[in-house]
């Protein structure tokens, strides 16, 4: 989807393949229902009736009659819920009414404070509807619908207008002068909101309107779906799947209507649930039928009067003699030996999917190098004419299919001529296997069974391919943990891929239905399942190339072994500081509006201002969906200061709107400002995101204004602020965005991927990084006075790739590999092709690590599916709540510092004199010598701040170093103080007035 800008790694493009090539053109209806072409629909919805500017009194929504006949609405309802609410409000219509082809209906709603010409209503409710967006429905009776994204046989028509539910795609966004006015006075209807629908002056039209006649297709046929034939061998006893659906109505009857042949019958016949539902049937044929042929018609009925029919011609003969066994087609090596070749084989059905089934000899032969089984790629109709466990013949043509050029060859049959049933109700031993294993080419098309353990590794292709990568354990991405290019780094690349299998579902289409989801609604990576049984298949995958594949034969059931967790509970210091990605979290949309609700609005990318320049939510539901987990995430990890990443990149407002929401979750209704925005450095780059960071003034104060470098290396500039703690220990932080790993640059510049595991634009990852350690930190050290400075942020590289080592190199300590890895656990806070690592660091300078106590991720955002975020595109359920799991595509990094004061107070350990004062006539001063002695056993580190206290009014150390909590002090610049030890420094003051000079004093070991 849309919402991410950044991957950590380039990948290629999708080759759908015959077994995906109608995903995409699926997607595109999946947000929406789709009720079929309806005789009676909404043609008009207007919802500022009496606001500002309106010239109507009322809301109001019409309906009308398309059909060429006519439909009683008696008992019918229109109903009326928020852009993302789940509650419908109803207003029945009134009396019996039947309308004629052609005719409006007027059905008034609410009206508004303001003025306005009345309407002339055929049926009247009270629903006061938004202005802007929402969702009506035409329901056939007058209950209530049920939830944000109802569906089922009672529901009509729907108009999702600027909404999260609606046909096709959403309907258009209106004003207090703008209705919805459905094309061509209503005639058309595509189940498509966006198209059907336009803006314009409402129009209210009821049943005195003139008719507006429509040419009207008939009404959809029944579509029977039976295999052509059914070949048997004569003793064997099989069946085939038959189905038909009607887009308009019920299909609830089938029928033999050829000449009846003894052991040919139709069985377990289960009809259609609602409109556009599918029957089904099974036509089976008997072991007892004789040698022949006979042609079988079968007649579908539905609650329309309409009738289909479809033909299977019936053989019962002797099958052709197998030319090759499955083991040998399939052969040894990497292709078949008979590829291109026509060939008989047989075999048993072990599994069916989405554009085949796969067959696998029964005894096999024995050799481990040579696989027992083979896919049978075909049409829909002869796949149900077999069952799993029938033993078959097959004719067909031998084919290496390689889903990427030059990849993997996957040998199958094609081209079907016979499939012919020998045997049925044969169980195949699945054959045991592990992983890693180092060919599952040999295993291509079998049976099998894990024998251990596989651990779920990545969900990013969960909800629109139903895939799970699973592995042999958690794998790390080679990177994160050794030198790019080493030995080290070579062996676990090559040992994660022999690792990994993608548990597929079957459909090779976006599935209908989220698998794999638990009763929390989600899966994590890191969560387990064992004896997994399917066949081994090969074919495209999410995020480009090709692999091998599991369609499972027995469901799969995980354990929860990766629970959701709290934030983590860290050392305990003084200060906690996080590092949040919040994954392009915009108050501009993608389609052109704002939080605020005005249009016409763009995002800024260099000098370019447009909605195209927006990477976060597509509209405002959207957009509240994300808020309440980023919101919920901050609140939840309750740190004093975070950096935060990929915000969008307009000034302070908003960062501004992100901490007011944040301080309302926090204290709601108070008003109270838990956090307040960093002000912004001069320079936030010319990308459309850019970082901040909020904090906590009651924890921390600001020393000086932010910094950042806008040197051109950085279209992301790294910002710097310094702190002070409440114990005056001060620091500086860093947070960084380097370039991406994603949208390579062509040809084989500095830029380009190395095929290294570091991806392309490192080579300028490494020029940010030597700016930010080399020139930038220095600064920013050198405008603090203290060289303590911790950098975070999103460095698009992971662990051990050669930006981190630029900084590294430098001194700075690795604050995950110390904590993290340190504590034996694996360092990560991103996910990519089921390769766990991490891109968010904490990296601390040499003066700055000994203060920090602890550190951690959260994995509260890598481990989840991608399919419960926010986005309500492209999904076939929504699965979102507002729990802060999946609120980004990254894991925050949480740290403890503690910071220990830069003074304390020896004052107990020492003992103070001081001579009597003199007064000087030439300079109007008082003088005296003070002194402190170490009393203690233990020596005493400068430097010293001795500190007066209670000066009378008039009186004034001339000679005092500054100040310090409202007293003046002096600075004793000693390296140690011995015991016993005495230093000595001389007091000056001044005085006006008559009181005499007297104070009691402190003395601090450090800075002030």
């Amino acid at each position: 989807m849309k919402k991410t800008t950044h991957t950590p790694q380039a990948q290629a493009a999708a080759t759908p393949g015959r077994r995906t090539i109608i995903a995409a053109a699926l997607m595109a209806g999946l947000s929406a229902p789709a009720f079929g072409a309806s005789p009676v629909v909404i043609s008009q919805v207007y919802g500022g009736g009496g606001n500002s500017g309106a010239t109507i009194k009322n809301d109001f929504i019409e309906l009308f009659n398309r059909s060429d006949a006519p439909v009683s609405l008696s008992g019918w309802s229109v109903q009326y819920a928020s852009a993302a609410g789940s509650s419908w409000q109803v207003t029945k219509i009134s009396g019996n009414p039947v309308l004629q082809p052609g005719q409006y209906y007027l059905v008034q709603e609410a009206a508004g404070t303001g003025p306005g010409s009345a309407l002339v209503p055929d049926s009247t409710g009270t629903i006061p509807m938004s202005g802007t967006a929402g969702k009506v429905a035409l329901v056939n009776d007058g209950n209530a619908l049920a939830g944000a994204a109802p569906s089922g046989a009672t529901l009509v028509d729907l108009l999702g207008f600027n909404a999260g539910y609606f046909e096709g795609t959403n309907g258009p966004g209106l004003t207090n002068t703008t209705a919805a006015l459905r094309a061509n006075g209503g005639c058309t209807d595509t189940d498509n909101n966006g198209s059907d629908f336009a803006t314009g002056a409402p129009n209210p039209r009821n049943t005195s309107t003139p008719v507006h006649l429509c040419s009207v297709p008939t009404a959809p046929p029944i579509v029977a779906s039976c295999p052509a034939t059914l070949a048997m061998a004569v003793g064997s006893a099989g069946s085939a799947d038959l189905s038909a659906t009607d887009a308009d109505g019920t299909v609830n009857n089938a029928v033999i209507t050829s000449t009846p042949v003894p052991g040919i019958s139709l069985v377990n016949f289960l009809a259609a649930t609602a409109a556009g539902g599918t029957a089904t049937a099974s036509l089976n044929v008997a072991a007892s039928v004789p040698q022949g042929s006979y042609p079988v018609a079968v007649r579908f009925d539905n609650d329309q009067s309409q009738q289909a029919s479809c033909n299977i011609s019936v053989t019962v003969a002797a099958p052709a003699g197998v030319t090759h066994s499955i083991p040998q087609i399939q052969g040894a090596g990497e292709t078949s030996p008979y590829a291109g070749t026509v060939q008989t084989t047989e075999g048993v059905v072990t599994a069916k999917v989405g554009s085949g089934f796969f067959i696998q000899d029964a005894a096999g032969d024995g050799n481990p190098q040579t696989s027992d089984g083979i896919f049978v790629y075909t049409t829909a109709a002869n796949t149900g004419t077999v069952k799993v466990g029938d033993q078959v013949r097959i004719s067909g043509t031998v084919t290496d299919y390689a889903p990427v050029a030059g990849g993997h060859a996957y040998t199958e049959l094609q081209n079907i001529t016979a499939i012919v049933k020998t045997g049925s109700g044969i169980a195949v031993t699945p054959t045991n296997i592990q992983l890693p294993y180092a060919n599952l080419g040999q295993v291509e098309g079998m049976l099998v069974r894990f024998t251990n353990a596989l651990t779920v590794s990545q969900l990013e292709f969960l909800g629109d391919r139903g895939e799970v990568t699973l592995s042999a354990g958690r794998l790390e991405a080679p990177t994160n943990h050794y030198a790019a290019g080493s030995n080290e780094a070579k062996a676990l690349a090559i040992a994660n891929a022999q690792s990994q299998i993608v548990l597929d579902d079957g459909v090779f289409v976006t599935p209908a239905t989220i698998p794999y989801l638990g009763a929390d609604g989600s899966l994590r990576a890191g969560d387990t399942v064992s004896d997994l049984t399917g066949v081994v298949d090969f074919g495209a995958k999410g995020g480009g190339g090709a692999g091998f594949k599991l369609q499972p034969t027995v469901a799969p059931v995980f354990s929860q072994d990766n629970p959701r967790t709290a934030p983590p509970a860290l050392a305990a210091g003084n200060i906690k500081v996080a590092s949040a990605n919040v994954l392009n979290y915009f108050t501009t949309f993608t389609n052109g509006e704002d939080v605020e609700g005005r249009t016409g609005q763009g995002c800024s990318l260099g000098a370019s201002i447009s909605k195209s320049n927006c990477r976060g939510a597509d509209n405002l539901n959207e957009f509240k969906r994300q808020n309440a987990k980023i919101v919920g995430e901050l609140k939840a990890i309750d740190a004093d200061v975070f950096g935060l990443m990929e915000i969008q990149n307009s000034g302070e407002y908003t960062v501004g709107y992100l901490v007011k929401a944040l301080n309302e979750a926090i204290s709601p209704g108070t008003g109270f400002q838990t956090y307040a925005v960093v002000p912004k450095p001069a320079a936030t780059g010319t990308d459309a995101i850019r970082v901040a960071m909020i904090y906590k003034p009651a924890t921390l104060t600001m020393v000086g204004g932010a910094l950042s470098d806008a040197d051109a290396v950085n279209n992301r500039p790294p910002m710097a602020q310094t702190f002070v703690a409440a114990n005056g220990a001060k620091f500086s932080l860093i947070v960084n965005h380097l370039k991406s790993k994603g949208s390579c640059p062509g040809g084989s510049g500095a830029d380009a991927d190395k095929g290294d595991g570091q991806s392309c634009w490192n080579a300028t990852r490494v020029l940010q990084a030597n700016r930010l350690v080399n020139t930038f930190a220095p600064q920013v050290a050198a405008a603090a006075g203290d060289a303590r400075v911790l950098m975070i942020g999103d460095f698009n590289s992971y662990g051990l790739e050669d930006p981190i080592k630029v900084i590294t190199d430098k001194g700075y300590v690795n604050q995950l590999e110390r904590f993290v890895r340190g504590s034996g656990a694996m360092p990560y806070s991103f996910v990519f092709n089921g390769e766990a690592g991490y891109l968010d660091h904490a990296l601390a300078s040499p003066a700055l690590s000994p203060s920090v106590a602890d550190a951690a991720e959260w994995h509260n955002n890598a481990d989840e599916p991608t399919v419960i975020d926010y986005n309500t595109d492209g999904k076939p359920e929504d699965k979102y709540t507002a729990a802060p799991y999946r609120a980004s595509d990254h894991d925050p990094v949480v740290i403890s510092l503690n910071l220990a004061a830069p003074y304390s107070d020896v004052s107990a350990s020492v003992k103070s004199a001081a001579t009597g004062l003199v007064f000087n006539r030439g300079t109007g001063k008082y003088t005296s010598t003070f002194s402190i002695t170490n009393s203690g056993a233990a020596a005493l580190t400068g430097p010293f701040q001795v500190e007066f206290d209670g000066l009378p009014a008039g009186v004034t150390l001339a000679n005092a170093s500054g100040s310090h909590a409202g007293a003046p002090y002096i600075t004793v610049n000693a390296a140690t103080l011995a015991p016993g030890a005495t230093v000595s420094f001389a007091l000056s003051f001044s005085k006006t007035g008559t009181a005499n000079i007297s104070y009691t004093t402190k003395v601090f070991s450090g800075n002030f």
